[in-house]
């Protein structure tokens, strides 16, 4: 690698890195310069993975593992929870090293094993709290519970995320500040976030000795349950020792449900992100008493006037086995459409992580607005919106319009004639 810059990674590193198994040895850094991008890199393996999935679920119960429409929102909420990086450097690694060059106690070796299974531990601990008080406080469930607001579980699951979670995440990962090197844990960081990727998935049963230590699969279906035996458990990333150690694991039982017990029937990514925050604010106004408006805020999403801190869970509803996913239908050649104007913006998505520094800011957030209006007149097809059609045909001329202006350009020249048609 150039001098200052990222390391270069085989991809047989990239993928064990999808796993956590890269050895102290391979992702050891002494300047967090030098920290590869594990996560940008990892693309390419998240689309493999996802197409093996669904092939092993074809085989497995002959249909495919998820749907559409699903999975188009869900991959618009990945790509909108990332669009901030290209604009601004990550706030999680801007407030640690912010600590480490004005707070740090001592400094741990970079190069040691020690350090970086300690990283390991603090960095999963870290996660495991901040994820347990995104369930139990309502602000921070507000950002969270995108996350579970998908019906389905797959791979196309782990990449539904939220915008606003990381401005509150970054708190909990400080007090490693104080004395693990910014290189040692932004690796760590990329890790514990990646290894998440692959136990969204039911094509994976059960891991024999591994349940015990290792967040897993079945583990993970729990948490994504909503289930009455399900909710508020399972909270691990990386290890499931914190739920077992803390009292809030549960093995996998029941078939589970999956999603919100209060689905919000919705693939549009802005409602998705913003709906929950609505809700608060109106319950803020209308619930009388100043303390009792600051528990709307501060306690769990269950709370109401007289109830216990996290609600009551007999208010939970009840599993009946015949909830049917919101699926709104469509005709089929709508969802080839959507599915390959998503691809265009796939691409140009991607060019633009690849090209941002070479671009003017007033050309980034050009590119940013057009691609939040893409996701979004593709989620109101999903549901079928009245009028839809028309923002629809509006996205399409401007998108012609700024492709002949040389604004928005394919990482594939072949296909420029093809985008305009």
């Amino acid at each position: 690698s150039k001098a200052g810059g990222p390391r270069a990674t085989a991809p047989g590193q990239q993928l064990r890195a999808l796993f956590y198994a890269l050895p102290p040895g391979e992702s050891s850094f002494r300047e967090l310069e030098e920290v590869p991008d594990y996560v940008e890199k990892s693309i390419p393996f998240f689309i493999a993975f996802i197409g093996l999935e669904f092939a092993v679920s074809w085989v497995q119960k002959r249909k495919l593992a998820g749907r559409i429409n699903d999975g188009i929102s869900s991959l618009s909420l990945g790509i909108l929870s990332r669009l901030p990086d290209v604009l601004f450097r990550s706030i999680e690694l801007i407030s640690y090293i912010y600590v480490w060059n004005n707070y740090r106690l001592f400094e741990l070796p970079w190069d040691s094993p020690w350090t970086w299974y300690l990283t390991l531990l603090g960095v999963d601990f870290a996660y495991y709290c901040f994820h347990r008080m995104s369930h139990e406080v309502n602000i921070l469930w507000a950002a969270h519970q995108i996350h579970h607001s998908s019906e389905d579980y797959n791979l196309f699951t782990a990449l539904r995320q939220s915008v606003l979670q990381k401005y509150t995440s970054w708190i909990f990962n400080l007090p490693m500040a104080l004395f693990i090197p910014p290189s040692v844990f932004a690796v760590h960081l990329q890790f514990n976030l990646l290894y998440q990727f692959w136990i969204h998935t039911e094509v994976i049963t059960k891991l024999g000795p591994l349940e015990w230590i290792l967040n897993t699969p079945s583990h993970h279906r729990v948490h994504h349950g909503r289930n009455p035996y399900c909710i508020d458990k399972n909270y691990g990333g990386t290890l499931i020792i914190w739920d077992r150690i803390f009292g809030t694991f549960e093995a996998e039982d029941a078939k589970v449900v999956y999603g919100l017990t209060h689905p919000v029937n919705s693939f549009d990514p802005i409602m998705l992100q913003l709906r929950p925050l609505a809700h608060i604010w109106n319950m803020f106004w209308a619930t009388p008493g100043f303390c009792n408006k600051l528990s709307v805020i501060f306690k769990g999403p269950g709370w109401g006037p007289g109830k216990p801190r996290l609600g009551l869970p007999e208010e939970i509803p009840v599993i009946t086995g015949k909830e049917v996913p919101y699926n709104p239908s469509v005709p089929a050649y709508l969802n080839c459409y959507a599915v390959v104007h998503f691809a265009i913006i796939m691409d140009l998505y991607t060019g633009l992580l690849g090209s941002v520094t070479v671009l003017s800011q007033v050309t980034i957030l050009l590119r940013i607005a057009f691609i939040i209006l893409s996701l979004t007149s593709f989620g109101l097809l999903m549901e079928n919106r009245p009028k839809a059609d028309i923002l629809e045909i509006i996205r399409c001329l401007v998108f012609v319009a700024v492709y002949k202006l040389g604004q928005l350009r394919s990482q594939f020249s072949s296909l420029s004639y093809t985008y305009e048609v």
